[in-house]
């Protein structure tokens, strides 16, 4: 890559450089990435709500289940009707 000289002489850097005061010479790779599959949505849980299920499994179900109520309590859209 080429270097911006006048953003050299200013002492910045490119924005795809690395800067010198993050050091990854201690990083280790992430423990948990092997359990977020691909097509995955992370979202993250307040603590109180995540002390409720001991498992993803048991918070998933949880949401199905909650799911199915609303939509079975959603009012209806109505069809939109086209002229012809």
């Amino acid at each position: 890559m080429k270097r911006d000289r006048k953003n050299e002489e200013a002492g910045q850097v490119a924005d795809d450089e690395i800067l010198p005061e993050y050091d990854f010479r201690c990083a280790r790779p992430n423990q948990y990435a092997s359990r977020y599959a691909a097509g995955s949505i992370v979202v993250v849980l307040d603590p109180d709500v995540a002390a409720m299920f001991p498992s993803s499994g048991e918070a998933n179900e949880a949401l199905r289940a909650l799911g199915v109520i609303i939509r079975k309590h959603r009012p209806r859209r109505p069809v939109s009707r086209r002229n012809a």
